[in-house]
């Protein structure tokens, strides 16, 4: 059966024109299913009962199952999901001030390698289908409404296991069905895309039309440390990787986030703030420091956070807008790939 979910409103409306229909049953299918959040058919009042039965002969409204739930002092929720073929994946509710965030796994597995990232540990299985990524966010809005009727998803992060720009088609109608109107209507301001630096991704997402956030996990001020912690950069080195972001900041009109983990020792001193500040000067970026989780089989250790402050002092006197990323679920397996690594041994 076709999962609805895996839909974009356009795709529907296509599929529906195949089927015989009119396209406004697209419309009418998502209002249903996303505005009202129903998931019977049977319950689709508005719609003939002869074509209710065609739905439930031929599409099925089908979310991942929990597998593991942990629940941090703080409030995250971090769950493991099971997917219909027995793979699982994680997605994490963080609470801010300013909302719900989601932040949402891409692929089974990853093949990035980065050094210092629990995800990495298991290798990428398949990229997600639409629906699999839809269904993250479904199943927390559904723990959410359990907790409190009021409450939802406001903000997306794709930032989960996984690269988006190595799954691009799927990510984009993913986000096409969280921005629709009539879909779960998220502000396209509140939804992230965060790539370790695929530049065909980055140049092909700058045409999107869309104005979702773009974020780049660089982690590194220089290529032969980038080398070392994220492979990626052998492929596409830093000078390769900040022209893309030049053509995406041209392009799209829109700056990125850096992302930069504080890995103790290793990318925290002087010197890489000071580099760090040189790479993206000319650029509309800003960074976003990032404390590290631990992962018991990694050799890395968290910066302590007066050399944490040091280093967002550097950045500030070289003019560079720059953030500490707030934590999150560190009592649980707060670190990225770190729950299904657990479960999967």
């Amino acid at each position: 059966m076709t999962n609805l979910y895996s839909f974009s409103l356009p795709k529907l409306e296509e599929k529906m024109l195949s089927i015989g229909q009119k396209k406004f049953r697209a419309t009418q299918l998502f209002k249903r299913i996303y505005e009202k959040n129903v998931t019977d058919f049977d319950l689709m009042s508005d719609i003939s009962l002869s074509f209710r039965e065609y739905l439930k002969e031929n599409f099925c409204l089908t979310k991942p199952k929990i597998f593991t739930k942990q629940v941090s002092s703080d409030g995250t929720i971090k769950l493991l999901l099971e997917l219909e073929d027995s793979n699982k994946i994680e997605t994490v509710l963080m609470r801010y001030n300013y909302g719900s965030v989601a932040c949402v796994s891409s692929e089974v597995g990853c093949n990035m390698a980065c050094a210092f990232c629990a995800s990495g540990l298991l290798k990428k299985k398949r990229g997600l289908t639409v629906d699999e990524l839809l269904g993250q966010v479904l199943v927390l809005n559904d723990l959410l409404k359990l907790e409190n009727n009021d409450e939802r998803i406001t903000h997306v992060v794709v930032m989960g296991t996984g690269e988006p720009f190595d799954n691009y088609d799927n990510v984009m109608d993913f986000i096409r069905i969280l921005n629709a109107p009539h879909g779960l209507a998220i502000g396209a301001r509140h939804i992230t895309v965060s790539t370790c630096g695929l530049v065909e991704g980055i140049k092909k997402y700058a045409h999107e039309g869309l104005q979702i956030n773009l974020a780049i996990s660089l982690h590194a001020s220089n290529d032969e440390l980038r080398n070392k912690l994220m492979p990626i950069n052998k492929k596409y080195p830093l000078n390769e990787l900040m022209d893309a972001v030049r053509y995406y900041e041209k392009e799209a009109g829109r700056r990125v986030t850096f992302e930069y983990i504080l890995l103790k020792g290793i990318n925290d001193q002087k010197e890489n703030a000071l580099e760090l500040a040189s790479l993206i000067k000319g650029t509309l970026a800003y960074v976003n420091l990032i404390p590290f989780n631990p992962v018991k089989e990694l050799e890395y250790n968290r910066s302590d956070n007066k050399t944490v402050h040091n280093f967002m002092d550097i950045l500030m006197k070289k003019g560079v807008n720059v953030t500490i990323r707030k934590e999150f679920g560190t009592d649980i397996d707060a670190a990225c790939g770190q729950l299904r690594a657990k479960n999967e041994k």
